[in-house]
């Protein structure tokens, strides 16, 4: 990757690129930022700049051998450490370091979600045991393969258990010579104080719409698309990639939000329930695209409601749609509309039933939508 490839995030590359031309990098960084900042994919391109024998325009240069190893995640003195759905067979992360490896290279922004879906977890309790904090104390006992850094990258360090965090204090204050530890973490109030201690703090924070959009138009999509991506995804790249690979099918949508729209507002189980069982086959993804999309038109139609048509991010089809059912949203039930989007998003990102989800959903935003508008 380029540190080009992460949007935003200007002063921490720059801080990166100091450590590394001045060679004092800290033995323990914590990069610490909210899902789709870009922090895990910056740790990686963070190594690569650092092993890189022929960097260019302050950039890796993708071509020698060191980076060619790091684009495939096998440079030998690079480790991972990740939650892991523990069985007989897998108890260290090592065990599934190509799956791993196939997904962040599928997803480079990849989030705890789209991990477990690889490797079919989806029910069970990701975490960080004890073995694998004594597993980084072994491998780190050897000298590197090729002489230099040893790079330890721990992705998601909030999810190490109390007797994990506990093994890797000493090791984190004193670590062997050359040695680097890298905290890829979202949640720091999940760390132990200690272990915050310990590294010294890389904080990111959210891409502005802008940067977004560029990385987008580096990809190959246009200034238009791009923007309504990066204004749908509030600052969370992730969901901006996930909205560009949706974008063929927005007049689905579109057309989805319709069908559930005209249900909702005039509640009939004979109509509502096959609504409810396709969207229950869409998949998970999906579902959360929807109800995101959903949140973005309500947004809109609450603007056009308020003589803010220049600010709604909607296109023509959607425009012509949202301008009759806007009166139907207003002040007096737009929040309440809105939360239970976002809370059947959580829902659906915690596995829950779609069929009673959506029913549910369909019920209450019957009747939000029934409220009369306020004088």
């Amino acid at each position: 990757m380029f540190f080009a490839d992460i949007p935003g995030q200007k002063e921490i590359k720059e801080r990166l690129q100091r450590m590394i031309s001045e060679e004092r990098i800290p033995h323990a960084l914590l990069f610490l930022g909210n899902e789709g900042s870009g922090n895990l994919p910056m740790a990686i391109t963070f190594v690569q700049y650092t092993f890189c024998t022929n960097r260019q325009n302050e950039e890796p240069c993708q071509k020698c051998a060191a980076c060619q190893k790091i684009l495939k995640l096998g440079h030998p003195d690079l480790h991972f450490v990740y939650p892991i759905a523990s069985s007989k067979e897998v108890r260290l992360s090592e065990h599934v370091m190509q799956e791993f490896r196939e997904a962040f290279l599928a997803n480079n922004f990849m989030n705890q979600q789209d991990w477990f879906d690889e490797l079919n977890a989806e029910n069970k309790q990701p975490t960080i045991a004890a073995e694998e904090s004594n597993n980084i104390i072994k491998k780190l006992s050897y000298t590197s393969y090729e002489g230099g850094y040893k790079f330890m990258v721990i992705w998601q360090p909030e999810k190490m258990n109390a007797s994990a965090s506990n093994k890797l204090l000493k090791i984190l204050e004193e670590p062997p010579d050359m040695t680097i530890f890298i905290l890829v973490c979202h949640n720091a109030e999940q760390l132990l104080t200690t272990i915050i201690s310990r590294t010294q703090l890389v904080k990111f924070g959210i891409a502005d719409d802008d940067a977004i959009v560029t990385v987008l138009q580096r990809k190959g999509l246009s200034e238009q698309t791009a923007r309504y991506c990066a204004g749908m995804a509030e600052g969370n790249y992730r969901e901006a990639l996930l909205i560009a690979r949706e974008q063929d099918s927005n007049t689905a949508q579109l057309q989805h939000f319709q069908g559930f729209m005209r249900v909702a507002l005039n509640f009939n189980v004979f109509k509502i329930n096959p609504w409810i069982d396709q969207t229950a086959a869409m998949g998970r993804e999906k579902q959360k695209y929807f109800l995101q999309y959903g949140l973005q038109l309500l947004r809109d139609c609450l603007l056009l409601n308020s003589g803010g048509e220049t600010l709604v991010r909607s296109r023509n089809e959607e425009l012509d749609f949202l301008k009759k059912f806007s009166p139907f949203v207003h002040m007096g039930n737009y929040e309440r509309i809105v939360e239970e989007f976002n809370k059947a998003y959580y829902h659906v990102e915690r596995n829950a039933n779609p069929k009673i989800l959506f029913m549910d959903m369909s019920l209450v935003v019957n009747e939000l939508l029934n409220i009369k508008k306020p004088v």
